[in-house]
């Protein structure tokens, strides 16, 4: 199905001049791969660690912290030195703080274990909630200009993706979901719960810190190529549950990858093609996961 929505990406109404067209396409094509993947792939990780399938990396602050990094860049630099770091060095920056900060506290919250879910989300939205509202305060500071500036970059872009920047992106995120298929079998002995696990000769804790980095380079990989998309990977991971019908993670994983993938240049398509950006992909992505969210809370308790 991919595939398929590629070719129908990369060909609908493809006018003169084609190769100048295509080049931007295919760029455009790459990120939303790059994205899709790594955050369907992400959560379905970070679901089996936590034991529960209602959670999202993004629920601990992944969002809330890379605006703050914005915010924070332009207000001590300004908005014109902002503007001339070169991509691949902010690109760098910011993927090497998300994933620093992700994992000590990851590290903080699961120390107990992983079954610690109710610490975890309420420490995550605590988070988020301290550091949006240092953000606030901070965009005050700010003139109108370098106001708007911090406002595009909160919203995930995949339009003029530097080429280098994506590259390595897409070089890392192979390597991730190499490791993570590598881990896959282990994952699925932590699916049983930590003291199952244990039982069985698995080394729980090792695991789960191997599965938390892989979980905070995805996540930081795709948030610093293109901005925050909380709620994409509870659909694409949802999704990869309901059409696989199996916990074997050989499996989920490279399903949920698929899929969010497919989401993203499905619609980036129907936006772009069919409805002429009118809209916003990542807003009504968030919109669906969020609902999505609140009915997988509402019909059955957390696993």
């Amino acid at each position: 199905m991919l595939t398929g929505l590629a070719a129908l990406f990369l060909a609908w109404n493809l006018k003169a001049p084609v190769e100048f067209i295509l080049t931007l396409r295919v760029g455009k094509l790459a990120s939303l791969v790059v994205v899709g993947a790594a955050i369907g792939a992400a959560t379905v990780i970070f679901q089996t660690l936590t034991e529960n399938r209602l959670l999202t990396p993004g629920i601990v602050g992944f969002d809330a912290l890379f605006v703050f990094i914005q915010t924070a860049l332009v207000l001590l630099f300004g908005g014109s030195v902002q503007a001339a770091i070169p991509p691949l060095l902010q690109f760098l920056a910011e993927a090497a703080c998300l994933v620093a900060v992700s994992l000590a506290l990851f590290t903080l919250l699961l120390r107990r274990g992983a079954g610690d879910i109710l610490r975890m989300v309420l420490t995550g939205v605590i988070l988020g909630i301290f550091l949006r509202g240092l953000t606030s305060f901070a965009q005050r500071l700010l003139d109108p200009s370098e106001f708007a500036i911090v406002q595009q970059a909160s919203i995930a872009s995949f339009t003029a993706v530097n080429s280098q920047v994506l590259t390595i992106a897409g070089i890392t995120l192979i390597l991730a979901l190499g490791a993570a298929l590598w881990l896959a079998p282990s994952l699925d002995a932590a699916g049983l719960g930590r003291q199952t696990a244990r039982g069985i000769g698995l080394d729980h804790d090792r695991v789960v810190l191997a599965g938390l980095s892989l979980v905070a380079l995805l996540v930081a990989l795709s948030t610093a190529l293109v901005g925050p998309v909380t709620f994409l990977g509870l659909i694409a991971a949802s999704l990869a549950y309901r059409f696989c019908g199996t916990w074997r993670h050989a499996v989920l994983i490279p399903a949920a990858a698929l899929i969010g993938a497919a989401i993203l240049v499905a619609g980036q398509f129907m936006f772009e093609r069919l409805l002429g950006l009118q809209s916003s992909l990542s807003v009504v992505v968030e919109f669906l996961g969020g609902l999505l969210f609140l009915f997988l809370l509402l019909r059955r308790p957390a696993r």
